[in-house]
């Protein structure tokens, strides 16, 4: 007999939020049912292990799906442990009973920003999605038990459902949806296939459309959830080209797969070049995350920190506690596990990577350095892992194609040094012809390049390595008398000019500069160059504040040039012939051109004239008068 069943005023609200409000794509739904009615598989599974008197003991443990154009249904079929009369009404009235008034509740009290699906919690109700698409929805199933009756559910999502005697001779579950006029794409063969590939392609029982019994519409075995040493690298590529579009093999692939603190599986891959292609897959960060492989968000950024956002791949949890609609999770200390595991795992694998197999990891560092620089900036508390994933080139070697680490630079200290020397600039010519690496040169010092765009902003938090302070080559206090060895043969050419000569030639240069620089003093470092900029800040001054043009310069902003303070080689042939002309022609106007053309040219070797062109007619002025009898 047919009984009618009245849901609550609560209920219909909650109904109507999770219909239109909870999920973000309707096709989610068939997602929702394929999930439970594996979740009804793997009960009957486990019921067999220790239950000999099943109903239909042989039966496959499959998924159908069928579709009956003419009557606009999409049925929905499991061979899974099925519902008795009072299973049915507990499992899909669990709305009427489940809190429903305090979830619309909490919903009132929340503040602006806070959705359903940050509210609503366990209330087990993915299966209502399906109203999403359904004018009608008849249930109709038998439990596993021998001597159960089927019994049939049915709803039109309003104000009530009911429940009565089916017939069915079959152990499971049939969901019976005739759909809505503006949902008949879900009776098209080819888009079920393409739900079932997106969502459900690893649920781990075969999926059958149609009457095809012979050929599932699902792979059924997740490449993560294999062991390693089963899957080949043809498989880890051809999953990942299927995962990406990308048809460049990965530079790396990480394959994990762990029990504590919580039971995961993740197939991780670290791309060989940034660069999208127009037929690429993924188009923003995020991981693949599955929830017993099912999947539940197709770009998930809470599972790794933003630095490593270039990583791709799957991961799968048995343990994930899921809001309702299943397209998100809530956040909580397992989640902050998983991600803690996930983190640690690329980056000792990158670690290894660097250590160990140095080609390999510079084809990484090539494509992803800047989210690595990137993560030392903002990340702090991961600062010790990452800073020996930092590769520059140096004067060690000078050469563009050679990269050097933190640690090979601390193995080539001189005798006396304990302090690491760097000089920023915009590209590995600059910083190589640097003036500021004259001293380091001549004493044998090896200087790292801070070439890279972004490389300016790792002075902000880069400060030391293993006990010994970084060191911008720049800074005005540098002493390096007691550091290495001097070449003598880079003793300068000739003697200094005179104190007084030197003190006029200063004067003059102040008088013409003005406020465009700090002061201007007499150098101590400088062998083969004329001037160089320095920063008066000292060691202990602010490498943020040191370099922040650079930094608002890459990030668009405004910004002003910093005012350094010039120094002027006094062993240079060109600060001699300066001092002397200063002191025969003082009143001669080619003798400021000059200091100008110094003072400029300095800054164009810093990397910071604002206008480097506007340097042109001075220089013919310079070369006119240099050349006239």
């Amino acid at each position: 007999m047919t009984q009618t069943h009245t849901f609550q005023a609560e209920t219909q609200q909650l109904l109507d939020i999770l219909i239109h409000s909870l999920y973000t794509e309707r096709e989610i739904f068939l997602r929702e049912l394929i999930s439970n009615a594996s979740d009804a598989l793997n009960r009957v599974q486990f019921e067999q292990l220790t239950n000999a008197n099943v109903l239909d003991a042989g039966a496959e443990l499959a998924i159908e799906l069928h579709v009956d154009e003419a009557a606009g249904t999409l049925t929905v079929v499991d061979t899974g442990i099925g519902m008795t009369e009072e299973e049915i009404i507990a499992n899909l009235g669990t709305i009427a009973r489940s809190g429903a008034k305090q979830f619309l509740q909490a919903l009132k009290d929340a503040p602006p920003n806070e959705t359903a699906t940050n509210i609503i919690g366990q209330f087990g109700v993915g299966f209502y999605s399906v109203f999403m698409v359904a004018d009608k929805v008849r249930v109709v199933s038998r439990s596993y038990r021998p001597d159960a009756q089927a019994v049939a559910w049915e709803s039109s999502g309003g104000t009530t459902y009911t429940v009565a005697p089916a017939d069915k001779t079959t152990r499971g579950t049939e969901i019976i949806i005739t759909l809505k006029e503006d949902a008949k794409e879900f009776l098209q063969a080819w888009r079920l296939r393409e739900i079932v590939k997106k969502h459900s392609d690893f649920i781990a029982f075969p999926i059958y459309l149609g009457d095809d019994s012979e050929t599932p519409i699902n792979q059924q075995t997740a490449i993560w959830r294999k062991s390693p040493k089963e899957v080949s690298k043809e498989e880890y590529t051809q999953f990942y080209r299927m995962l990406t579009m990308d048809f460049n093999e990965p530079t790396h692939v990480i394959h994990m797969r762990a029990d504590v603190p919580m039971q995961f599986y993740a197939v991780l891959y670290i791309p060989a070049s940034s660069q999208q292609t127009l037929f690429s897959l993924r188009k923003e960060p995020g991981l693949q995350l599955y929830a017993r492989k099912v999947l539940i968000d197709d770009y998930n950024k809470q599972l790794l920190p933003e630095y490593l956002q270039f990583v791709q791949g799957v991961v799968d949890s048995e343990d994930l506690p899921l809001n309702v609609s299943r397209e998100s999770v809530k956040a909580d200390r397992m989640m902050a596990n998983l991600k803690n595991s996930l983190t640690k795992k690329v980056i000792s694998e990158l670690k290894r990577l660097a250590e160990n197999e140095r080609e390999t990891y510079l084809k990484v560092h090539d494509a992803w350095a800047r989210y690595l620089k990137q993560g030392v900036v903002v990340a702090p508390q991961d600062k010790d892992d990452l800073q020996d994933l930092l590769f520059f080139n140096s004067s060690h070697d000078d050469s563009p194609t050679s990269w050097h680490n933190l640690a090979d630079y601390v193995r080539r200290m001189v005798e006396g040094q304990s302090e690491i020397y760097y000089v920023v600039a915009d590209d590995f010519t600059s910083a190589s012809r640097s003036p500021h690496l004259d001293a380091f040169r001549a004493r044998g010092i090896e200087v790292l390049y801070f070439c890279d765009p972004v490389d300016a902003l790792l002075p902000m938090q880069l400060t030391e390595y293993k006990g010994h302070k970084l060191r911008a080559v720049d800074d005005a206090e540098l002493d390096l008398k007691d550091v290495g060895k001097l070449d003598e043969t880079a003793a300068p050419a000739q003697e200094a000019v005179a104190s007084d000569a030197m003190d006029a030639l200063i004067a003059r240069f102040k008088t013409v500069l003005g406020e465009r620089v700090a002061g201007v003093q007499v150098s101590k470092t400088l062998v083969g160059s004329v001037a160089r900029l320095v920063s008066k800040e000292g060691a202990n001054g602010s490498n943020a504040r040191r370099h922040m043009f650079r930094i608002n310069r890459l990030l668009d902003k405004d910004y002003e040039l910093p005012i350094k303070t010039l120094e002027l080689n006094p062993h240079h042939a060109l600060i001699h012939n300066l001092a002397h002309k200063l002191a025969q022609s003082p009143d001669d106007t080619l003798l400021d051109s000059i200091i100008e053309q110094v003072f400029e040219t300095a800054l164009l070797q810093e990397g910071i004239h604002p206008d480097p062109a506007s340097m042109a007619e001075r220089l013919t002025r310079i070369m006119t008068a240099a050349t006239s009898t």
